[in-house]
């Protein structure tokens, strides 16, 4: 039998696998969710076999969609290889370079990216922004060259490198009781709301991380999908929020937040430069990693205090 199977379709079903929702495949890949479902059945219809299965809301791959997803990453992880041994050729002047950075990061994330373009005017940039969660699958399915995320977990399949410390404060509207106050100590903040972070962030997990060490409660209040958000809901006086400085620097210095001054806080935290251990970078990856880890907080720190 002679399979007539395209890059595009084992795009489609790679992304299909981890996102399990045809909506959100069809705005990564820039396609309409009819052309996606198209993609898919025609995979299948080559293949002869069923690769997902529908049960209500929640969908599964198959026995032979797991194997075929195996194959199809192998494929696709050969023909990334494959560009990256041509870029080589080519040097550092041309290629593309994927990155992938949680919510938090597009703080400073702009600064740093037009910084190395402007030294290299011939990389493509291919910028996405996900949480903590969504970044590791990325790196898993080779979705992307590296991530700049919080702390990532221990594991011998990742490579990381801190490049710039990240510290985690408590933050709250001006008129909040607490805003008053100086030397807190952290049962201060027990029953108090919080603004939660959405499941997945490595920020809501340092939180929970946090109260569990001090043995405090707290009452969960809304919760929000990225920092925007949060920091939104804070300045409305919703409650308070837990969040990279980095994050709210601005919102902190127009006084439209404050810091809280806890005995504890800030949590000591670095962002983190992270790619898969068999990942073959190519020379724009390999440029763009040492000018993150040699030079990026030299360069925030100079922007900082020009501000």
């Amino acid at each position: 039998m002679t399979l007539n199977i395209t890059l595009r379709q084992m795009a489609a079903f790679q992304a299909l696998a981890r996102h399990r929702n045809f909506t959100r495949v069809a705005d990564e890949l820039g396609l309409t969710q009819p052309a996606v479902s198209m993609q898919i059945k025609q995979l299948e219809g080559q293949l002869g076999v069923a690769l997902i299965e529908q049960r209500g809301k929640r969908m599964d791959l198959t026995e032979e969609g797991e194997e075929v997803l195996a194959g199809t990453r192998a494929i696709l992880q050969r023909l990334d290889d494959l560009e990256s041994a041509l870029n080589e050729r080519k040097g550092v002047k041309t290629g593309r370079l994927r990155i992938s950075v949680v919510t938090t990061v597009n703080a400073f994330a702009p600064v740093l990216l037009l910084i190395f373009q402007q030294r290299f005017p011939g990389i493509s940039i291919v910028l996405d922004v996900a949480n903590h969660k969504d970044l590791l699958v990325q790196l898993t399915d080779n979705d992307v060259d590296m991530v700049i995320m919080g702390r990532p977990p221990v594991s011998p399949d990742l490579v990381a490198g801190a490049f710039l410390e990240n510290p985690l404060v408590v933050v709250a509207h001006p008129d909040h009781p607490l805003a008053v106050r100086r030397r807190l100590i952290p049962s201060a903040l027990s029953d108090q709301t919080f603004i939660m972070r959405e499941p997945g962030s490595g920020t809501r997990r340092a939180m929970e991380r946090f109260f569990t060490e001090q043995d405090l409660s707290f009452i969960s209040g809304m919760e929000v999908s990225g920092a925007e958000a949060l920091k939104q809901s804070v300045q409305a006086g919703l409650g308070l929020g837990l969040m990279s400085r980095d994050a709210v620097r601005m919102e902190l210095d127009a006084g439209l937040v404050v810091e809280l001054e806890v005995k504890g806080l800030p949590i000591p935290r670095h962002w983190y430069l992270v790619h898969h251990q068999g990942k073959r970078l190519s020379p724009p990856a390999r440029a763009f990693k040492d000018f993150i880890l040699t030079e990026a907080s030299d360069l925030l720190r100079d922007k900082r205090g020009q501000a």
